[in-house]
């Protein structure tokens, strides 16, 4: 028997298990099939906390699919407030390790409830050889592909995931499933990419759908709102703080071009407790 806790941030939907507690090993396997929504709990993935020397506390995140991903935005809000409000890390700011580094998060506190989490994403990565994309090219910055039927122009970056961004005219015509899937499974990919749809309402506002690798669209990605606004700013559509328009909800994103410092401000929300019989 396992005890977990059901949290979301933005609608991003994970399992989240104590595992100093539960001690789960098999953690692909196990999260394949927890995360079924027919079979299981249902959620986007699972996300296993642990103690670590190196920080306040530690995360691995393993998605739907049974994949690991390096890092997520909305997850590390979640596991700030989890360790937060149960008492494991009683501070207003920790620091937290994940697969793609410590990231430092600072907690809005009333009255012993953690309202929002402010995280310090790190700089982001564009050089291709780093982040898994075999191109001629070192960076990926509104470069022309054709994509099935269409030619996009795409933007590709790490915030610790990899993510693809494209803008486009209207995120509620796209066909996501279709598109983000041919994105995904790019042969530039060594390990397939996260992917974006933005939408620009105006230099401070955007819309985006997410299609993450290895769950399908979901409603909202930190990393992937996050990565949208550095390609935004980039690209010249966008100013360097602004709030991103999730089906999940919102999130402010703050990139700072001196030190190449990204920050994302959002919520975190418990949904449920309970016991998995396996």
């Amino acid at each position: 028997m396992v005890n977990f806790t059901k949290m979301q941030g933005c609608g991003n939907d994970y399992v989240y298990i104590n595992n100093d507690i539960e001690k789960i090993t098999n953690k692909s396997e196990f999260t394949k099939r927890i995360s079924n929504r027919n079979f299981g709990i249902g959620s986007d993935g699972c996300i296993f906390i642990e103690s670590t020397e190196d920080a306040d506390t530690s995360f691995e995140i393993y998605n739907y699919d049974g994949s690991e991903a390096q890092m997520c935005g909305n997850g590390i809000r979640c596991v700030a407030k989890y360790v937060y409000e149960k008492g494991i890390v009683v501070k207003n700011k920790m620091k937290i390790k994940t697969k793609s580094g410590i990231k430092k998060v600072e907690l809005n506190v009333e009255d012993g409830i953690v309202k929002n989490v402010k995280v310090n994403m790190g700089i982001p990565v564009f050089s291709t050889c780093n982040i898994g994309v075999n191109y001629p090219k070192d960076v990926v910055i509104n470069e022309r592909f054709n994509i099935i039927d269409k030619e996009m122009y795409l933007t590709i970056l790490s915030v610790g995931n990899i993510h693809t961004v494209i803008f486009v005219d209207d995120v509620e015509n796209i066909d996501i499933e279709k598109y983000g899937k041919a994105i995904e499974m790019l042969e530039i990919f060594t390990d397939r990419t996260n992917v974006e749809f933005v939408q620009i309402v105006n230099k401070e506002n955007i819309k985006i759908r997410v299609w993450e690798r290895g769950v399908g669209e979901t409603l909202a990605c930190g990393t992937g709102a996050t990565a949208s606004v550095i390609a935004g700013y980039l690209n010249g559509v966008v100013e360097n703080i602004c709030n991103v328009y999730l089906k999940g909800g919102k999130l402010e994103i703050m990139y700072n071009d001196i030190t190449n410092v990204a920050y994302m401000v959002g919520k975190a929300e418990f949904v449920y407790e309970g016991k998995l019989y396996q």
